[in-house]
């Protein structure tokens, strides 16, 4: 039986069908089908024409059309629909300058990267496997669909996608793929920093990250990546570093910080153009790993605050494997502070420019600040009243 996911769609295949078209679930929910790996969505591929499909249901929304995609909203659930293509020369080794709507499956299917993604299943379950996918799925076999040369040229990220199944699926590259990967590695630097970040990111959230890492190394990949092109030695070694599979992506991007010149840290974080909220993040936590080193103390602790603090931990782990580490003592000891941030101090900035009768200022901030670290070092108890004895004792007011 069919995953429940498909089963939900199978009706839009059937209206499809019904209306005279071909219809096939395709791509890598396939793939995943096929590997027992959790499916999020579908994708579906047609004969029909964008405006074909428009006819066949009535609430559709146009968000690829030009490439043939439609998304099609059934029974509360959104299915992109792709109409059978050819594309045809790609003078910026990304983007196809001609897309053709065909009425053929084979011809769409042959277009596709890696013979695994090249597969087509009907309503009823049967596969379509003309570039023999399921054989190299169980042969955990990255292949190119034809001339990995040519599907290389047409696409440049395609490279880095082979790289990123490595990492999420523990495949190997067939052989002559593998060669024709580090033949044609200089042509990454033709794809935006966005794209070659978005794959880099999935690598490093991949349960294989080591052998994905080596491979970028191994290929020359890397120096195609923001600001590594100086640093094979470093990635090969944190590459290679034991426990690196068991992080997640966010541990992982922090380790790989510590591989960076300190300088140089912001303007690394900057040139992979991630998110600013990401690269405070991170920034926060190699400053709180360099800290760890000498043990956690509760204002560390809390400074920290628990996601952090378990991110650094686990780090810490695996680059001083013989320490005495324990993420599960950093948790327990976070839950024992006394307070986990300022909104749960039971005075106010407020309540101080009532009790000093003074208007705000920095000063306001500077005493919420001593205020904190006397609660956390259990000098006093978070308690409005005995905080202000305690500000007034100390000449604080």
């Amino acid at each position: 039986m069919l995953p429940t996911i498909f089963q939900q769609a199978v009706p839009v295949l059937k209206r499809l069908e019904e209306a005279g078209f071909e219809a096939y679930f395709v791509g890598g929910s396939v793939r995943d089908y096929l590997l027992g790996r959790t499916i999020n969505d579908v994708d579906i591929a047609t004969s029909a024409y964008p405006e074909e499909v428009k006819m066949v249901f009535r609430k559709t929304i146009d968000i690829g059309i030009e490439h043939g995609t439609v998304l099609v909203l059934e029974e509360g659930r959104e299915y992109e629909i792709t109409t059978f293509r050819t594309e045809s020369s790609y003078t910026d080794y990304r983007r196809p300058d001609k897309v053709e709507f065909i009425r053929s499956l084979d011809g769409d299917l042959k277009r596709r990267d890696f013979t695994m993604n090249s597969m087509a299943m009907d309503g009823d379950g049967t596969i379509i496997d003309p570039y023999h996918g399921r054989e190299d799925i169980q042969n955990r076999l990255i292949r190119t669909v034809g001339s990995p040369e040519m599907r290389f040229t047409e696409d440049a990220l395609r490279m880095m996608r082979a790289v990123r199944f490595v990492s999420q699926l523990g495949f190997n590259l067939e052989s002559s793929t593998l060669t024709s990967l580090r033949e044609h590695s200089k042509l990454l630097e033709h794809i935006a920093v966005e794209r070659k970040t978005m794959e880099f990111e999935k690598i490093l959230a991949g349960r294989w990250k080591q052998e994905g890492l080596n491979l970028l190394v191994d290929s020359d990949l890397y120096k195609e990546l923001p600001f590594l092109s100086g640093y094979g030695t470093q990635l090969k070694a944190f590459a290679d570093l034991p426990d690196l599979d068991s992080l997640n992506k966010d541990q992982a991007w922090l380790i790989l910080l510590t591989y960076i010149e300190e300088e140089d840290v912001q303007a690394f974080l900057k040139g992979w153009r991630l998110p600013t909220k990401m690269i405070r993040l991170r920034s926060k936590e190699l400053d709180i790993l360099k800290e760890r080193q000498s043990g956690w103390t509760k204002t560390l602790l809390y400074r920290a605050g628990l996601d952090a603090a378990l991110n650094v931990e686990k780090v810490y782990g695996c680059l001083e494997p013989s320490s005495d580490f324990s993420v599960e003592r950093v948790m327990e000891q976070y839950h024992k502070l006394a307070i986990s941030s300022r909104q749960e101090l039971d005075v106010t900035g407020t309540d101080l420019m009532a009790w000093a009768d003074q208007k705000g200022g920095p000063w306001v901030k500077e005493r919420l600040l001593e205020i904190e670290s006397a609660i956390i070092n259990e000098t006093i108890h978070n308690d409005k009243e005995e905080i202000r004895r305690w500000l007034e004792s100390c000449n604080r007011l």
